[in-house]
């Protein structure tokens, strides 16, 4: 460290054992924490103080990048750093008396700030006084009244000059203009016990000399000499040859600084030997030093000493008033005292407590003990009244550590969560040691600074969403919206779809997700016959460095509409298409099954439940022929004759039950034909077309009664799998893909599977009660296929009005009824 008092290494003093003390000497200086220079008032702007920067081992490149700064506590801009070359210089006037009073020690104390890392140095520039205020006098001139009976060597006090300075510079010596009468009597030491005085050398005689006119001069001791002067004005008074006389020459008091307006501090006593109006005595205060404030009065005829003023330690701690008391004689006489009044300190000044900022706000992941602010506690009062001691607010994650004398460090104690407390409002407080005790308290609110440490959270981590098919492009089907706790850009979300393929195409073609608003659209009509269940991620990634995101899943599943009309299927070998040629023997009985028409539906559910209906041409005659509901057969309803017309054509409509029904309709063309010209009936249409027509007759009531029984239960299945499947979220199903088309004929009936794209279709003597997906749950009903008839019995209508009684729930015929669950 460096030390202004060091100059003198520069004049050449060489010898080693004072090399070695001056070492030491620094090793001290810089074990205190503090760098020392002085400077003498009153110097030019940029007046060199010191090398602060090479004092604090600091290299000059690194002072503005680590923020170089100095702070003062009531000092201004006396003094400035030039960070180019790391001098301390003077910046503005220092008036020493201005700054420090009349105090013996006058410095400026400065606190140089570095960071990266963060550190602290204590400056302390000691400001030397030089002669720049001359001696003054309280007046310009100072009467005094002098009998003509006082004898040579007599002493007259006068009142002494006083010099602002300290030290030489305010020691004085006094001169008196050239006379005959009179010397002067110089004080002896600081105090001022022995005062300045006037000493008569010879006689006076007023008829001679009625009046004296001196001047007297005060010069300091400074250099260059300042010089004050004033005016004596002497009378010459006639007789009274007596001065009232004080017990002591000085007295002593000490009052506490709190002292009330009009408490008493002490009793005068003066007494005058003469008799009459010239021992008579009157007291008055002549001065109180040194700010002459009349903060004392004393009573003119008891010689009481009271307050009349207020006192402050901290402003002056003694006091010096002259007290003089004169007689009432003609001329009157009078004597001094010096009444010395010492200043008790009382705790009447509260702790000044000063918190500087200096990394706000602070970011929730810095580290503990990381300094966030310092902290200067000062108090005005002496002693025990002003030791202060400084602590925080509790229960928060800070804490005050103790750096130097009256200065404190905000030292974060452990770690920040701004999600929990986004600010924290901090009261230092600052108590002295009085009693009772002052304190003072300084806020500082630190704001916690966001980091990224959350991830954006989904309310749930699946959704279920449920959307028609053939829903128009662009079409807004769902909303997804994640949180994320941090704040600002930290804050902010935006959501991607998380890509994949889903089957041949990529996700990004069925679906997209709006990036800032979450909404999730179709970007084409989507297909139930193609895909059912669209299952995709959607992720939400927030704008904090590094992003971080999650992933929510969507299940969508495709609801299916009828858009899908039935499609014929081919009868046999015979042909396909719309157009069906069959031969019909002429000698066939009512209820003779003749053809079928066969049909499937793309569509699922009821969408794909097929019905048949006989289309009459118009201005056609009864037709002898009638189709099956929902068998697609058709079948004599009489005995054929001759009368009937050798070639029959047919229009069967077919009509799936959807809203609204889609229909295509099948051409059957008939060709009657005599006994001996009819084909063989084919295998699949006359296995079990035989047998006693009795035992139909019986087991018929009792399939009528156990159809309407299950048909019941049909129903209420259905409505309880309606209301699980709108609570419940869909699951996958077992139906896999299937064969071809097969078409059985057997003794029991005939019955058809189509399969088309990713679901089924079962088909046979009722309708298809199950389309089974690959991502949705089975649908089960009963189903009923109806066999060949043999001649005379009319059992499809039978069949098909108990079938229309139990809610299509099947169909129903008359004999060898076979059902089975799909």
């Amino acid at each position: 460290m460096s030390y202004a008092m060091f100059s003198f290494r520069k004049r050449g003093l060489g010898t080693q054992r004072l090399q070695l003390l001056l070492l030491l000497f620094a090793i001290w200086e810089a074990g205190s924490g503090q760098v020392h220079y002085s400077v003498p008032e009153e110097v030019k702007h940029g007046t060199f103080v010191g090398r602060i920067a090479q004092d604090l081992g600091l290299e000059l490149e690194e002072l503005v990048p680590r923020l170089f700064r100095v702070a003062s506590k009531g000092s201004g801009d006396l003094l400035e750093i030039n960070l180019q070359n790391g001098i301390l210089f003077v910046n503005s006037r220092i008036d020493r008396e201005e700054l420090c009073g009349r105090s013996l020690e006058c410095s400026i104390h400065l606190e140089v700030i570095v960071e990266r890392p963060l550190q602290v140095f204590h400056v302390e520039v000691k400001v030397k006084d030089i002669n720049d205020n001359p001696p003054e006098f309280s007046g310009r001139e100072q009467k005094l009244l002098i009998s003509e009976s006082k004898q040579p060597d007599s002493h007259f006090p006068l009142e002494g000059a006083s010099d602002a300075d300290i030290g030489e510079n305010a020691l004085l010596t006094y001169r008196l203009s050239q006379n005959e009468y009179f010397s002067l009597e110089i004080p002896t030491n600081s105090k001022q016990t022995n005062r300045l005085s006037l000493i008569l050398k010879r006689s006076l005689d007023r008829e001679k000399i009625p009046e004296v006119s001196l001047l007297l001069t005060a010069a300091d001791r400074g250099k260059p000499e300042l010089t004050g002067t004033v005016q004596l004005l002497i009378h010459v008074l006639d007789i009274n040859d007596n001065d009232p006389e004080f017990e002591q020459s000085e007295y002593k008091v000490r009052l506490m600084e709190n002292a009330a307006k009009e408490t008493f501090m002490i009793k005068l006593n003066a007494t005058d030997p003469d008799e009459g109006v010239n021992g008579e005595v009157t007291y008055s205060l002549i001065s109180i030093k040194p700010n002459r404030k009349r903060l004392f009065t004393i009573d003119e005829n008891n010689g009481e000493v009271r307050v009349n003023g207020i006192l402050d330690y901290e402003e002056n701690t003694f006091y010096e008033i002259e007290v003089q008391a004169k007689d009432k004689g003609n001329p009157p006489m009078s004597g001094h005292c010096t009444l010395w009044v010492e200043i008790i300190d009382v705790n009447d000044n509260a702790p000044e407590v000063t918190v500087t900022s200096l990394s706000l706000p602070v970011r929730e992941d810095t580290q503990p003990s990381t300094v966030i602010a310092l902290i200067r506690v000062f108090d005005r009062d002496s002693g025990a009244n002003g030791e202060v001691t400084c602590f925080l607010t509790s229960n928060v994650p800070f804490k005050i550590m103790s750096t130097f004398k009256n200065y404190y460090s905000l030292v974060l104690d452990s770690a920040l969560d701004r999600e929990s407390v986004s600010i924290y409002d901090l009261v230092v407080t600052g108590r002295d040691g009085g009693s009772p005790s002052l304190s003072a308290t300084a806020s500082v609110s630190v704001e916690v600074a966001d980091v990224n440490d959350n991830a954006p959270v989904f309310a749930q981590p699946e959704y279920t969403v449920f959307v028609k098919e053939n829903n128009p492009p662009g079409c807004h089907i769902f909303t997804v919206s994640a949180r994320d706790a941090d704040a600002q850009e930290n804050a902010l979300v935006s959501y991607s779809l998380v890509e994949r393929r889903v089957g041949e195409r990529a996700l990004s073609s069925y679906v997209s997700v709006h990036a800032e608003s979450g909404k999730v659209y179709a970007l084409q009509p989507l297909d139930h016959e193609e895909v059912e269940l669209l299952q995709f991620q959607v992720s939400a990634r927030d704008a904090g460095v590094p992003s971080l995101g999650s992933n929510v899943t969507l299940q969508v599943f495709v609801l299916d509409e009828n858009d899908n009309a039935p499609a014929l299927l081919p009868l046999g070998s015979r042909g396909g298409g719309d157009a069906v040629s069959q031969p019909v023997a002429r000698s066939v009985g009512a209820g003779h099954v003749v053809a079928k028409v066969r049909a499937v539906d793309a569509d699922s559910g009821y969408n794909a439940w097929l019905s048949y209906e006989l289309q009459l041409e118009a201005g056609g005659a009864h037709s002898p022929f009638r189709v099956g509901l929902y068998t697609g057969k058709i079948s004599t309803t009489r005995a054929l004759d001759e009368a009937d017309a050798p070639r029959q054509r047919l229009l069967v409509l077919v009509k799936d039950h959807g809203e609204p029904a889609l229909a295509s309709t099948a051409t059957v063309l008939l060709s009657l034909v005599d006994s001996g010209q009819a084909p063989k009936t084919p295998l699949r249409m006359s296995v079990g077309a035989t047998g006693p027509e009795a035992a139909l007759v019986d087991v018929n009531v009792y399939l009528i009664i156990a159809i309407c029984a299950v048909s019941s239960l049909l129903v209420l299945t259905l409505l309880l799998y309606t209301a699980l499947r709108c609570s419940v979220p869909p699951t996958e199903g077992a139906c896999g893909p299937l064969k071809p088309t097969l078409v059985c004929t057997s003794a029991v009936g005939s019955w058809s599977c189509s399969q088309q794209r990713r679901q089924r279709v079962c088909s046979g003597e009722g309708p298809p009660k199950r389309v089974c997906s690959g991502e949705g749950p089975p649908k089960t009903d009963l189903m009923a296929f109806s066999p060949s008839l043999p001649p005379g019995l009319d059992r499809e209508d039978v069949g098909e009005r108990q079938e229309a009684g139990s809610n299509h729930s099947g169909q129903v015929s008359n004999i060898d009824t076979l059902a089975f669950e799909v």
